[in-house]
C-alpha cells in the first residue's frame, strides 16, 4: 500500500500501486510517459502523486489502487550450483526474517520452482552447471503472460560491460562475487518493497 497522503512516490511505490514489475515503471519513465525525477548522484527516481494519478487516469487503471492495500510477495528464490554458496545465501537471508526463502542449484530446477513458487526475486548465479544466467534472463523476459520477477544475476567473472549488458536484457541488478551480505540485503529488500 502507498502510504495514505504520501505525496513523492518511490519506483517501487508506483510498481505496487500500478501492480507491474520497478522495470516496468522505468520503462515508462525513460519512454516519457510518466513524469518523474531522478535522485542527484543516484540512479533512484522518484515522483508525484499528482503525476502517477494522471498517467493511471491516462492509462485506464484506476488511481484509487494508490491507497489500496498490497500483498506484496517476498519470495526470493536461489539458484546457484555450487551448495556452499546457495546454502549460505539462503541461511543469511532466512535469518532476515522476513523473507521466503526456496533454492534450486541448476536452470532446469529453477525453471521448476519459478512456476510453483512464483518468487518475487530471483537471486540467480551466472554459471550454472546446464546453462548461463544470460539465458535464463532471455527466457525469462521473453515469456509472455508469466509472473515477471526480479532478476539479480550475480558473478565472480563478469566485466562492468558485460554486466551492462545483462542490465540492459532485463536484469534489476548485477553484483560481484564475493559480495557483502549486508549489500546483497539492500538488494533483495528494494525489489520486495522493504528499503
Amino acid at each position: 500500500m502507498v502510504k495514505a497522503g504520501k505525496e513523492v512516490l518511490t519506483t517501487g511505490d508506483v510498481a505496487r500501486a500500478c501492480r507491474v514489475t520497478i522495470r516496468t515503471v522505468i520503462k515508462w519513465y525513460e519512454r516519457g510517459r510518466l513524469e518523474g525525477y531522478r535522485l542527484p548522484g543516484s540512479r533512484d527516481r522518484r515522483f508525484t502523486r499528482d503525476a502517477v494519478q494522471r498517467f493511471m487516469r491516462e492509462s485506464g487503471l484506476p488511481f484509487d489502487l494508490l491507497d489500496e492495500p498490497v500483498v506484496v510477495s517476498r519470495r526470493v528464490l536461489v539458484v546457484d550450483d555450487d551448495g556452499g554458496v546457495r546454502t549460505m545465501v539462503c541461511r543469511f537471508l532466512q535469518t532476515l526474517g522476513v523473507l521466503e526463502v526456496e533454492s534450486a542449484a541448476s536452470g532446469w530446477e529453477a525453471g521448476l520452482k519459478m512456476a510453483s513458487f512464483k518468487p518475487r526475486v530471483l537471486l540467480l548465479d551466472f554459471r550454472l552447471g546446464d546453462t548461463t544466467g544470460d539465458r535464463v534472463l532471455a527466457t525469462i523476459r521473453g515469456t509472455e503472460g508469466i509472473e515477471q520477477p526480479a532478476i539479480v544475476i550475480m558473478s565472480a567473472h563478469l566485466s562492468e560491460e558485460e554486466g551492462a549488458a545483462l542490465r540492459a536484457a532485463g536484469a534489476d541488478a548485477v553484483i560481484a562475487k564475493p559480495f557483502d551480505l549486508d549489500a546483497l540485503r539492500d538488494v533483495i529488500y528494494r525489489h520486495v518493497g522493504l528499503s
